[in-house]
């Protein structure tokens, strides 16, 4: 059994989210663990009836519910959102299942400190419906992969991918659930490895200490 990591030593995590939170449940185990080297400090959604909110609560997490739609723009909604992670403390920000685009400002003043998870192997099938898309495509491998946000859509550094085999009676709901497995293995490993500091950012290339291609890629059998 591993050490716990000193209090103090835990980077707070601040979740935003838009719905059911399954990626944050995720996230929430993970931190349940004394030895895991991040601490979900702050849930936000722009959504008053998420289910993820009650995740948060069951968990004895803070939430907190930021509307888009009581801001005049983007910049104002996205400056009260910095400011509640702010004032929680937040270090570092994972996005898991956040319906809305970030502007430039708010993404620079976070700088390799947003993580996102997006159901596709980028750069391929950026943005909405990817999994449909990738059926369509006729793809044999789909998957998913956690990125250092930047100010660009789905672009970004990537940290990790997990791929899955596209079945030939795959429907968008299959893949979907098959790849969705994945995403729960995939966020907390690479959450950790940025809290911990392992993670070096060089351009548009993230590269993990200490791990190997197999810790990177993680390549389930169908």
């Amino acid at each position: 059994m591993s050490a716990p990591v000193a209090p103090d030593a835990r980077k707070r995590v601040g979740v935003l989210i838009s719905g059911r939170g399954s990626n944050l449940q995720s996230l929430l185990d993970a931190a349940a663990d004394p030895a895991y080297p991040a601490e979900i400090a702050l849930v936000i959604s722009n959504k008053a009836d998420a289910y993820g909110l009650v995740r948060a609560r069951e968990a004895g997490v803070a939430t907190a519910v930021v509307d888009h739609k009581a801001y005049a723009g983007r910049d104002a909604f996205d400056a009260a959102i910095d400011a509640a992670l702010r004032d929680a403390g937040c270090e570092l920000i994972c996005l898991a299942g956040f319906m809305r685009i970030f502007t430039p400002g708010f993404v620079n003043r976070w700088p390799n400190r947003i993580l996102n998870i997006h159901p596709s192997l980028l750069p391929s099938f950026t943005g909405l419906h990817v999994q449909r898309r990738a059926i369509e495509a006729g793809a044999t491998i789909a998957g998913c992969t956690v990125h250092i946000v930047t100010p660009d859509l789905d672009a970004g550094p990537i940290l990790a991918q997990a791929a899955v085999p596209v079945l030939a009676d795959d429907t968008e709901a299959s893949l979907s659930a098959r790849i969705l497995a994945q995403e729960h293995r995939l966020y907390p490993a690479a959450l950790a490895w940025l809290a911990s500091g392992r993670v070096r950012v060089d351009g548009n290339r993230a590269t993990v200490d200490g791990a190997t291609a197999d810790g990177v890629l993680l390549s389930p059998q169908p």
